[in-house]
């Protein structure tokens, strides 16, 4: 990870750690940086970069700090507006653009924001372009010249590029939807507007929750980690299926009829079984993180299905994938790539491929995950002043091992530091929920007894 980009781009509290002074250099030198390219290349034409954005108030400050940047600097700045992450990946990589910008920060609070950045691919972007852009922040590099009189660059409504997904998306289904009540948390975000238009052409009824954005609402009790107002909602209702997004719409959670939460390892185990079945799963493998559930590895063994471990992040899980030519993966949290369809998780095409399931095996979501073991897990995330030194820390190295030693082959311990945020995640698994709550508390206690904690 660069100074600024993380797993999951530049993230942090909007005008605070990420400003829109960073936004306009950011795009004042990828205007630059493949005008450049385009003329090392012959190539004629400004280059072509798609934005969009989610639900967030700051999201309109660096939409139009990105385009001033990119436009000063030559580019043409194509405007897909609240949208999705994987739409602005599907349009980067279907309408030949030199790379998309996704202005979210996904599942976090309003008051942060971030920027994503995607290669012309589809997928996200290479190290070697985020380094250069790092450099450019850091006045390394020194500055990059503006355009003036015609070389200047434009601005375009592209509108149409997240109608064209919302199409892809619908022609992926493989039965029609009618008699299916379904219900979506939109999380006051992306998907707000895109999943109730798939789900309602498809044929399914819908009930939505969480899709009344107002800027200041994003994920705030609702979406993929607020997952009880879709379970009550499922259960009041007696819905067949629920479906939560998070801010930008890469990942997604589910409930089944009975109400129960169904994680991204419930979702990868009913995919991946029902692609093996049909010969669609090559090599019978299945890449995961070291966050997934014990009981989910042991259900895959006893499947026959093989699997990776990678570092958390739907980038390394891309990454394994297209290294090996595996076509699904992902993450407990919900990123679930699949690689035939998609180059980046995609909560939207996720939700489809389960419906998929569900109709053509004519079997409920709760019946399909029954067979899977799952240990008991418990989470903390804990808000540090210094990632680096309170994982670090002698002391609370001692108590990891410690508790690790404890735990033995019974379960696992692991401790990490977040990837997007100033956090260190402790989590646990065991036997009993109520030992997974002692352990962690353990390590927990441990991070502010050493006065690590911002609490």
């Amino acid at each position: 990870m660069g100074k600024y980009f993380g797993t999951d781009g530049f993230r942090g509290e909007a005008n605070v750690v990420l400003t829109a002074d960073h936004a306009f250099k950011i795009g004042r030198f990828l205007g630059w940086y493949y005008g450049d390219l385009r003329r090392r290349a012959g190539e004629d034409g400004a280059p072509r970069v798609v934005i969009g954005k989610d639900t967030r108030r700051s999201s309109y400050m660096y939409e139009y700090a990105l385009s001033a940047g990119l436009t000063a600097s030559g580019a043409d700045a194509y405007l897909m507006h609240v949208t999705t992450t994987p739409s602005v990946s599907f349009a980067a990589r279907t309408e030949s653009f030199d790379c998309g910008i996704m202005i979210s920060a996904s599942h976090n609070p309003y008051y942060d924001n971030g920027i994503k950045l995607i290669s012309g691919s589809g997928e996200k972007m290479d190290e070697e372009t985020i380094l250069k852009v790092e450099a450019y922040l850091d006045g390394v590099t020194g500055e990059v010249p503006l355009t003036t009189r015609d070389q200047i660059g434009k601005t375009v409504d592209f509108a149409a590029g997240r109608n064209r997904y919302i199409g892809y998306l619908i022609s992926l289904a493989t039965r029609s939807y009618k008699g299916m009540r379904v219900g979506l948390d939109c999380a006051n975000g992306s998907a707000w507007m895109i999943a109730k238009s798939v789900f309602d052409a498809l044929g399914a009824k819908t009930y939505v929750i969480g899709a009344d954005p107002d800027g200041l609402n994003i994920n705030r009790g609702y979406g993929s980690t607020h997952m009880e107002n879709l379970q009550r909602l499922v259960r009041e209702e007696k819905l067949d299926v629920g479906f939560a997004f998070d801010g930008d719409a890469d990942r997604c959670l589910c409930v089944d009829e009975n109400g129960t939460l169904i994680t991204g390892d419930h979702i990868l185990y009913v995919c991946g079984k029902y692609l093996r079945d049909r010969g669609e799963l090559p090599g019978g493998h299945i890449t995961a993180t070291v966050m997934s559930n014990f009981g989910f590895f042991k259900s895959l063994d006893e499947e026959g299905i093989s699997y990776d471990k990678t570092a958390v992040g739907d980038k390394y899980v891309y990454e394994s994938m297209s290294e090996h030519g595996w076509r699904l993966g992902g993450e407990q949290s919900g990123h679930i790539i699949f690689k035939k369809y998609a180059t980046t998780g995609d909560g939207l095409l996720t939700a489809i491929k389960l419906m998929e399931v569900i109709l053509e095996t004519k079997h409920s979501l709760g019946e399909l995950i029954k067979p899977m073991h799952f240990y008991p897990q418990v989470l903390k995330n804990v808000r540090v002043t210094s990632k680096e030194g309170a994982y670090g820390d002698p002391e609370v190295q001692t108590v990891i091992a410690e508790v690790s030693a404890e735990i033995g082959d019974a379960g696992r311990l692991l401790v990490r530091q977040s990837g997007t945020e100033p956090v260190i995640r402790v989590m646990a698994e065991a036997d009993t929920t109520e030992a997974c709550e002692r352990y962690v508390r353990r390590v927990v206690e441990a991070i502010e007894k050493q006065g690590w904690s911002e609490s």
